[in-house]
């Protein structure tokens, strides 16, 4: 098994209301799970590959919940990354070279036996997790944006965190809302003003690395 190890941040949008009743055990808000996930990774290896600067993002949707399994998802790497680093990625993504259940990559490609062919096209990535702001764009396929949590009486912003002592993810998220369009295979129906997470990504072959 090559060792790899990937930091940087993630901003994810799937079509649950706020707080993501996955993260409490609890089955999705509508029944079904429909996401998008985008990744900046800063630093990073995959054997003797150098992925620090590489970006990633995917499409995702179940019929029910995650670990109901029969999902489609489709990968899309950076057009900038070199093949040595759209191999390493693709890999990591779809769970090779990964122990069991440690990542939420590896959970994702195990319960979606629906694979569209992965795409290689710029991904425009912005994310201020002090801001619980984002944007990800890719180009014919899907754009994301997120924004603070507002008070419904005030309106004023107001702030939330995910807090996962053991979680595959993350350990600590910023909770924010999100609203996904969708142009390409994969078409998400219902991500509007929904739930997203803003996080800091430190994810090995092993799982989330603590000292980071």
């Amino acid at each position: 098994m090559t060792q790899w190890e990937l930091h940087g941040h993630e901003l994810a949008n799937c079509n649950c209301d706020t707080g993501c009743p996955c993260q409490f055990m609890a089955l999705p808000t509508h029944g079904t799970c429909e996401a998008t996930a985008s990744f900046q990774f800063d630093r990073g290896y995959h054997g003797d590959t150098d992925l620090s600067g590489t970006r990633a993002a995917m499409v995702l949707k179940w019929p029910g919940a995650i670990h109901q399994g029969n999902g489609t998802m489709q990968i899309i790497i950076d057009e900038s990354a070199t093949p040595a680093q759209r191999d390493a990625l693709a890999k990591i993504m779809t769970g090779v070279d990964t122990n069991d259940m440690a990542t939420m990559w590896w959970v994702f490609s195990a319960m979606s036996p629906n694979k569209l062919e992965t795409l290689f096209l710029p991904i425009d990535f912005e994310m201020d997790m002090a801001s619980r702001t984002g944007h990800v764009r890719v180009p014919n396929v899907f754009e994301t944006r997120a924004e603070p949590l507002t008070n419904p009486v005030s309106g004023a912003e107001h702030r939330a965190r995910i807090d996962l002592p053991h979680g595959f993810e993350f350990r600590v998220a910023e909770v924010a809302k999100g609203t996904t369009r969708t142009q390409g295979a994969i078409s998400l129906e219902n991500n509007q003003d929904s739930h997203a997470h803003l996080v800091e990504i430190h994810l090995s072959t092993t799982g989330v690395v603590e000292a980071a």
